[in-house]
């Protein structure tokens, strides 16, 4: 266990920054409140995804991008600075040093998702033991965003990774159906969202959350995706941090 020592200390760094964190927390909030708003006026009545059933799952999904923000931006600037070059002569592997970024965001991704889920119930969602289910579907969904988190880090400097984050979150929004089924515009705008994971991470939480079965092939889906990205993120922290 010689990334505990490390994980305490990221945790540390995450926690430090109090604003980042509020502002992590507190968005999806409000984007839960301001749709809840719409869909009792027209939206529900438009859109079955301004169903607060549909959009607290999709709004929980979408907060985990910014976990990736997150932890790019730490990773990067460990990279930057002093600090990874005198542990780097510690006895940690690669894997160490990933899950001693890894593990201490997932915490932070589950009360990203509580607290949607706490503000969509006050706003009509019915109250069961199928939300704490979507809780647990939601860990996989982490590790898809923190994989992202450490890629970005690994291979961006701090001053790129905003950017890049930026277009993730952006990318998150528009392609994973939490607004509007993507089906509606189809062709090969639906094809590409097929082929991200981001709707497929979307789907698997509101299944869940709605009390249907796990569905294996969007587990899969997300579960392969973040397996990819942090095989790669190993393989360029190693490149990027070797003497």
């Amino acid at each position: 266990m010689k990334w505990l020592a490390f994980a305490s200390r990221n945790f540390k760094e995450m926690t430090r920054d109090l604003l980042t964190l509020i502002f992590g927390i507190a968005l999806p909030v409000v984007l839960i409140v301001m749709f809840s708003l719409i869909s009792s006026n027209i939206g529900a009545m438009t859109n079955p995804s301004f169903m607060i059933s549909n959009l607290a799952p999709g709004i929980a999904v979408f907060s985990m991008s910014f976990v990736t923000l997150f932890l790019g931006l730490l990773v990067a600037g460990d990279r930057s600075s002093a600090f990874l070059a005198r542990i780097l002569v510690s006895p940690m592997k690669g894997i160490d040093y990933i899950l001693g970024y890894s593990l201490p965001l997932v915490p932070l991704a589950l009360v990203q998702a509580l607290a949607c889920i706490v503000t969509a119930v006050c706003f009509g969602l019915k109250l069961s033991a199928n939300l704490l289910f979507g809780l647990v579907a939601l860990i996989p969904v982490s590790l898809l965003y923190i994989s992202m988190g450490l890629l970005f880090g690994s291979v961006c400097s701090d001053k790129q990774v905003g950017g890049l984050a930026s277009i993730l979150i952006n990318l998150a929004a528009w392609t994973s159906g939490a607004w509007f089924p993507v089906s509606v515009v189809g062709g090969v705008y639906e094809t590409i969202c097929n082929l991200l994971p981001f709707g497929h991470a979307v789907s698997l939480v509101q299944g869940v959350m709605q009390g249907s079965p796990l569905n294996f092939g969007h587990l899969i889906w997300v579960l392969g995706y973040a397996a990819a990205l942090s095989a790669l993120a190993i393989f360029f922290f190693k490149k990027k941090t070797r003497p």
